[in-house]
């Protein structure tokens, strides 16, 4: 195997349990904190395989530190939400469970069903076990994997890059056609402001049907269980014995669930649906509001330089700043996707800066035709 390759994985396995273990660090919960250190310590003993290979390689090899990207990556949960990395932790898990299947295929071996291992122990619920995992924590760290820090780094890179992307691609064809700065600024302005209202009112939509789409679940959650308790009842031992306790235990969680309607009903709300009562979806004005600013941040970047300079020198400041900005959120990207940072900002900077040379282009050709 490419020592490079090798040593990749190796770091790929220290920061997952550095990871885990600092995730670990930071729960209120006794029993979710069991599970990601367990975790943690099945990735340790991964990577110290890993660093077996490489010695084979290179004897004097040690065992990396945390790389600067994990770091930085847990410091952006602290502001985001602890899920963002559990998601992306979710996602490394699902492509090293990926990649030995791969392998066994390619030596000929059949795959015994246990590649998924560290998903399973995630979703896995098991009272006999040293993990002591409960269905509530099963949903609870379930609902972390699903609401990446209630989308909010998604949201803010994507919000972001929009507006960035789509006023330096508006800017670069009004000044393609060697208008005054003025018109510019009025153009950039009337982009950002529609731009970010528009992001805005979707946003509010999105959010907002969503509200009232959970609450319609819950509502027939609500009048089903007034109908038939004990259907409801059976479903939920089912959904827990799906997600892997045994008939007996999951048997006694649902009878505890349903004491009261009220704990039934959270319990199903929870379990079935995967929502959170509290939250329903968010707040629709928040989510509007941080979609607006975002985007007017991303939409600043290429315009500001017209309200100091003009004309090929303002061009020029607009599209420095605007590849800075491009790279940094290429940048971001990848604490979503675990891709390289290098990789990921140079592919985000050339597709902005593709979008800016047709629409500059464009606004050339119309320059010159109105000249003519």
């Amino acid at each position: 195997m490419d020592l490079i390759k090798l040593k990749g994985q190796l770091q790929t396995e220290v920061d997952t349990a550095f990871l885990y273990d600092s995730i670990a660090a930071v729960q209120s919960d006794d029993n979710l904190t069991r599970v990601l250190q367990s975790l943690s310590k099945i990735e340790k003993g991964h990577a110290k395989h890993m660093l077996d290979k490489v010695r084979e390689f290179e004897p004097n090899q040690v065992m990396p530190l945390p790389s600067s990207r994990a770091k930085f990556q847990l410091k952006l949960g602290k502001l985001f939400g602890y899920s963002s990395i559990i998601s992306s932790l979710s996602n490394v898990e699902k492509q090293f469970a990926l990649n030995s299947i791969k392998n066994k295929i390619e030596k000929g071996e059949k795959p015994n069903g246990f590649e998924h291992n560290h998903l399973n122990i995630i979703e896995a619920v098991n009272n006999n076990s040293a993990l002591n995992v409960s269905g509530g924590l099963l949903s609870k760290f379930e609902s972390r994997h699903k609401s990446v820090g209630g989308n909010a780094l998604r949201a803010a890179v994507l919000g972001s890059n929009d507006g960035l992307v789509s006023n330096m691609s508006l800017v670069m064809g009004v000044a393609g056609a060697a208008v005054s700065n003025d018109t510019i600024l009025l153009t950039g302005i009337a982009g950002l402001m529609a731009g970010a209202i528009s992001m805005a009112l979707g946003e509010w939509l999105s959010v907002q049907s969503s509200r009232e789409l959970n609450q319609r679940q819950i509502d027939l959650e609500t009048e089903e269980l007034e109908a038939s308790p004990e259907e409801e009842k059976k479903e939920l031992v089912l959904l827990y014995q799906a997600k892997g306790m045994n008939a007996v235990e999951a048997q006694k969680l649902a009878d505890k669930a349903f004491e009261t309607p009220e704990t039934a009903i959270d319990a199903i709300i929870t379990e079935e649906l995967g929502i959170d009562k509290e939250e329903l979806g968010g707040s629709a004005w928040e989510a509007a509001i941080a979609s607006f600013i975002l985007f007017a941040i991303g939409a600043i970047i290429p315009l500001y330089p017209f309200m100091i300079l003009d004309g090929k020198n303002a061009i020029l400041l607009s599209i420095g700043s605007s590849v800075v900005g491009l790279f940094g959120i290429g940048a971001a990207i990848t604490l979503l996707t675990g891709k390289s940072i290098l990789f990921s900002g140079m592919r985000q900077v050339a597709f902005g800066l593709v979008a800016a040379a047709v629409t500059y282009g464009i606004g050339t050709l119309i320059g010159v035709s109105l000249a003519g």
